[in-house]
């Protein structure tokens, strides 16, 4: 048995005691979702999965955090995507009931001539000056002394950022003020920040890609998933342990074993710059956000059933995806979360159908 298996049979028990929820429910509404761009391709890819299974359309659409929040709070989608956490009195204050659902990482990456896929390597420190527009062309000594015998173009450095609010954009920020007081003190954190100097800006990840790979010189953050299915040139980070590590599952498992996500069950623990010798530096947590109080119980029924769905089947959905799931520890009490969802008309959502 799968520690996935376990974990959702456990969390199925746990549910079972918390809610009267029918095994079998009427035709479902299409379950509509906007908002994080960070993890869109996976909710995209559990969506198209969940619609075979179970006729159910799922429509997910990467707008950024900000859009995510204001949608659901409009309640003009069935689900909002976040990987800015909302605190609890923002939750209670909007009527949303917040459940993490997966972990990934951020990732430099650039355009260089004879430069691919994790061979640039940046200290935390030298890519704040970067991206705080300090450094001006990519064969700057700073630069180059992290990678000696790499031939660096003396190209002028792009630097690429989102055009709209974003989670990302506010996890990457986090990261950069966090290694360098300097950036702390003059972009900070945000999820649409004054970036000094001259940049370009783009919508979305999408965006993001394709004008990276037009510009010559150019360096933006995105995705890990999607620096590694555009096949985009990844940039080594020098992690809080002193080694040079790539992004990639094993790292954000790492960071997750270093942090109170893990040992305490905190869901909104920070996983930024953790210590240990494979951690991935700018890892974080992706949250959905639903209607706690829908006015009636079935309008809620769709969504809850979809992320049930995808929360249930834990490892085997995330595997391969470029994320790591929420540990399975904390699977099994994170289930209560659903059972907080309560309609207005006195019944609770009937979703344990699949």
């Amino acid at each position: 048995m799968t520690r996935g298996t376990r974990a959702a049979r456990a969390a199925r028990g746990m549910a079972a005691g918390l809610l009267a929820a029918a095994c079998a429910g009427p035709a479902w509404a299409d379950v509509l979702g906007a908002g994080a761009s960070f993890p869109s391709l996976v909710y995209q890819r559990w969506g198209e999965t969940f619609a075979r299974t179970s006729g159910t359309p799922v429509r997910y659409t990467a707008t950024g955090s900000g859009d995510g929040v204001k949608k659901i709070s409009a309640r003009v989608v069935s689900f909002g995507g976040s990987d800015s956490p909302l605190p609890e009195e923002e939750l209670n204050k909007r009527r949303l009931v917040q459940i993490p659902m997966l972990v990934g990482g951020i990732v430099a990456v650039v355009n260089l001539p004879g430069i691919g896929p994790n061979r640039l390597q940046l200290s935390g420190d030298v890519l704040a000056l970067i991206m705080a527009g300090k450094l001006q062309h990519w064969n700057d000594p700073r630069i180059a002394a992290f990678n000696p015998g790499t031939a660096l173009p003396a190209l002028p450095i792009r630097r690429v950022v989102r055009n709209e609010k974003s989670g990302t954009t506010e996890g990457f920020t986090r990261y950069l003020a966090g290694v360098s007081p300097a950036f702390a003190a003059e972009v900070g954190v945000h999820q649409l920040p004054q970036w000094p100097g001259e940049v370009a800006r783009a919508d979305g990840n999408d965006g993001v890609v394709r004008l990276l790979k037009s510009t010559p010189g150019a360096i933006a953050y995105v995705s890990h998933d999607r620096a590694e299915g555009d096949q985009l040139a990844s940039v080594k980070l020098r992690n809080a342990a002193g080694r040079w590590v790539a992004a990639g599952e094993e790292g954000f498992r790492a960071a997750i074993l270093e942090s109170d996500l893990s040992r305490r069950g905190d869901d909104i623990a920070p996983l930024m710059d953790r210590p240990g010798p494979a951690t991935w530096p700018i890892t974080m947590t992706s949250f959905v956000l639903v209607d706690a109080a829908p006015a009636q119980a079935e309008q809620a029924g769709p969504a809850l059933r979809f992320l049930y769905w995808c929360f249930m089947h834990g490892d085997e959905l995330t595997r391969g995806t470029g994320f790591a799931p929420i540990p399975v520890s904390l699977q099994s009490r994170l289930v209560a979360r659903f059972a907080k969802v309560k309609g207005q008309d006195g019944k609770l959502p009937a979703y344990l159908s699949m």
